[in-house]
């Protein structure tokens, strides 16, 4: 028997770009959506059914807003799990599960989950301070990483040496052996509560240099058929062992020696899936609202090879956004222009995307290089 999907209500916590593009999902089916966000005029104000100016992280703003849904999901980790705990005891839905975004928030559990589970990830060490990390000289070349709260690239410390080591964080957090990768991929996984598991094709991701953050991302992954399976064993594997409902990214490192190593997983949509609205046949937004209102998931097959290049505050502008070389890059076929309803501008604050489609991978790695030379975000 059909399921009346449209008589639940369904809660975000976080009304940011990536809350914004799963509403723009759930319009399609006349669902309504109920945002909690700490930023007054943050991007899903004014599309959402009802908007909550609130702290993610207060107990009593999360609970109560979880009241008024049958649904509650997130876009973002930071958020009060002790909450989303009662709100699930008390017979609301939370996906993903609170225990499982209590594991994720905690970059040491998260490690120690990987370890436990036999998923490959780098050697670590835990450390509670800065002198344990300037205890463990020896282990360097490392990543120092916070345990809790990094995000975006805060809280991340790459230290080579042993001058590095004032750099290191003195709270609790892990040393992480810096690994020579070749290439920095990603696999989204999503699985509803009905236990249907799917997985997308791999996309390749390059890093902003001082920023830390995805600047191009190209799907598929230039790799081998038999790194691509290993990718998606290991992404599938993850959820599996999580038992997770709803989406999940998976970042992985192929090493100089092919092996796939674990880095870090989301449990929401990611930037590293932002292509697939146009790219895939299911986008990572809608496929999302599909898992946790326990849809059928949809097809994850790549309708074209894509490129998409994150848009950045340029560095040294502050105030209100003036999208520099918009109309010259909306004129190119195959340019879809994203922007996340974000008025103001700052120094590397994501401000939009780009997706560019092109059945050549050489001609998409030099039109993403073009558009990111052309578009700017100034103030």
């Amino acid at each position: 028997m059909q399921k009346n999907y449209q008589q639940k209500t369904l809660g975000i916590l976080g009304g940011g770009q990536l809350g914004r593009m799963v509403i723009q999902s759930a319009i399609n089916y006349n669902i309504d959506i109920h945002i909690l966000d700490p930023d007054a005029n943050a991007p899903c104000k004014s599309i959402c059914q009802k908007f909550i100016h609130g702290k993610l992280t207060d107990f009593d703003t999360v609970y109560n807003f979880g009241q008024e849904c049958d649904i509650i999901t997130i876009e973002i980790e930071n958020v009060n799990t002790d909450a989303l705990e009662k709100l699930a005891s008390e017979g609301k839905e939370v996906y993903p599960q609170p225990s499982l975004i209590r594991l994720i928030q905690d970059k040491r559990v998260q490690k120690q989950f990987y370890q436990e589970k036999g998923i490959p990830t780098a050697e670590f060490i835990l450390t509670e301070n800065k002198d344990e990390v300037m205890l463990n000289a020896a282990f360097l070349p490392a990543v120092n990483k916070l345990g809790k709260e990094g995000y975006d690239g805060r809280g991340v410390q790459v230290l080579k040496n042993a001058d590095d080591l004032e750099k290191a964080f003195d709270a609790p957090g892990l040393l992480e052996k810096l690994i020579d990768f070749d290439k920095e991929i990603s696999v989204i996984v999503a699985k509803n509560k009905r236990g249907e598991v799917i997985a997308y094709p791999s996309v390749e991701c390059a890093f902003h240099p001082t920023a830390n953050l995805v600047e191009f991302l190209f799907a598929p992954a230039e790799i081998s058929p038999e790194i691509e399976a290993k990718a998606q064993e290991i992404a599938l594997k993850v959820i599996h062992e999580l038992d997770l409902v709803g989406i999940l990214a998976v970042e992985m490192f192929v090493t100089k020696e092919g092996n796939i190593l674990v880095n870090e997983i989301a449990p929401r949509p990611h930037n590293s899936g932002h292509h697939t609205i146009e790219a895939n046949m299911i986008s990572q937004f809608e496929q999302h609202l599909r898992a946790v209102l326990d849809m059928p998931l949809g097809n994850t097959e790549l309708r074209t090879p894509a490129a998409m290049v994150n848009l950045l505050g340029e560095d040294g502008f502050v105030g209100e956004a003036y999208v520099e070389g918009l109309d010259e890059a909306m004129a190119q076929k195959g340019v879809y222009v994203h922007l996340y309803g974000k008025k103001l501008t700052k120094p590397f604050r994501k401000m939009g995307h780009v997706t560019i489609l092109d059945n050549d991978i050489e001609t998409l790695k030099k039109r993403a290089m073009e558009i990111k030379s052309l578009i700017k975000i100034k103030a």
